[in-house]
């Protein structure tokens, strides 16, 4: 909802790189935390202006080194933007492989973007996949409540015949 005043007012990075952090923080005052996303932005738009020449950077390093950008955000910029064959992970990525086994104890996010990569090697479109496990996460295999009785992957779910294997005994 931000977005169109938003870019509007500042249609590149040049023009956001010479504003302040207060003009910023007026356009993005009502989403979550505008006080340190407002000064992430103006510290990004300086580097990508200033190092980058105001392009977007496609290495996930580099990603990184922008002011706000994390290797989660970073590896959904490659894998969705320039469809690079990255796997971002967030919670509900790491939940549902664990889950259904598509990860086997991985211990952290990097470790299971790690195992992911390993186990669907050949996979076409690693966005769609990230994408796809989300939104199971999001409303079938729910972190505290999981809909197994709803679910499609009772089959091969590692925590679906855990779970019935305990009620049976």
């Amino acid at each position: 909802m931000v977005t169109p005043a938003l870019f509007e007012r500042f249609p590149d990075v040049r023009s956001m790189a010479e504003s302040t952090d207060e003009e910023i923080y007026s356009y993005i005052k009502s989403i979550s935390y505008p006080n340190a996303k407002s000064k992430n932005l103006k510290k990004m738009a300086e580097r990508l202006h200033e190092v980058y020449e105001g392009e977007i950077p496609k290495d996930t390093d580099e990603l990184q080194t922008l002011a706000g950008v994390g290797r989660k955000t970073a590896m959904v910029m490659a894998a969705v933007l320039w469809k690079q064959d990255v796997m971002p992970v967030d919670t509900h990525v790491h939940r549902v492989s664990a889950r259904i086994g598509l990860t086997n104890e991985a211990k952290n996010v990097v470790d299971t973007e790690k195992q992911l990569l390993a186990n669907l090697k050949g996979a076409s479109n690693f966005a769609d996949i990230h994408h796809q496990l989300i939104l199971w996460g999001r409303y079938i295999c729910k972190a505290r409540k999981p809909m197994c009785e709803k679910c499609s992957l009772q089959e091969v779910c590692k925590y679906y015949k855990s779970k019935n294997r305990e009620k049976k005994s």
